[in-house]
């Protein structure tokens, strides 16, 4: 028996990605934002083929995804952004709906997105993860969308 394998492929230099990152937090954006573009850099991602966008917080970006997985310029989107919990309950409110809201585009549209939305209790915590988040929704990204890609050329 032969079993076809489609293995993992991080090359994004025929792909176009859009970044959608949330302005609350800021530090910590950029510092996710970081990672996200040293992730483009290593998959030979020509700068010309990304975009990146911020939007007010965390509960905004999935409709920023949605009109941009629409646009159908993009093979795959990323989500970056800090939610740090308080002393109240609109943390997990927050944390819940945004995640559902980033899944929701993903799968209504198909196009791959890296969910880079830290949900932190300290600051330390989402500075200390930053860095390695930003980078590694981003690699995920990159990796669903070839995916996709060769699902779709398997046919």
């Amino acid at each position: 028996m032969s079993v076809k394998r489609i293995v993992p492929n991080l090359d994004g230099a025929s792909l176009r990605v859009a970044i959608v990152q949330s302005r609350f937090n800021p530090a910590i954006g950029e510092g996710l934002l970081g990672g996200a573009l040293r992730a483009l850099r290593d998959a030979r991602m020509p700068d010309e083929r990304v975009t990146v966008m911020t939007v007010p917080g965390a509960l905004e970006t999935p409709l920023a995804l949605q009109r941009l997985a629409h646009t159908g310029r993009y093979h795959a989107l990323v989500a970056l952004g800090a939610v740090i919990r308080g002393e109240t309950y609109h943390f997990e409110i927050v944390c819940n709906e945004s995640a559902a809201g980033v899944a929701s585009v993903a799968l209504e549209s198909g196009v791959p997105i890296g969910n880079g939305i830290l949900t932190c209790d300290t600051d330390a915590q989402a500075e200390a993860r930053m860095d390695q988040k930003g980078y590694e929704a981003t690699q995920a990204a990159i990796e669903m969308a070839n995916l996709m890609r060769a699902i779709d050329d398997d046919r």
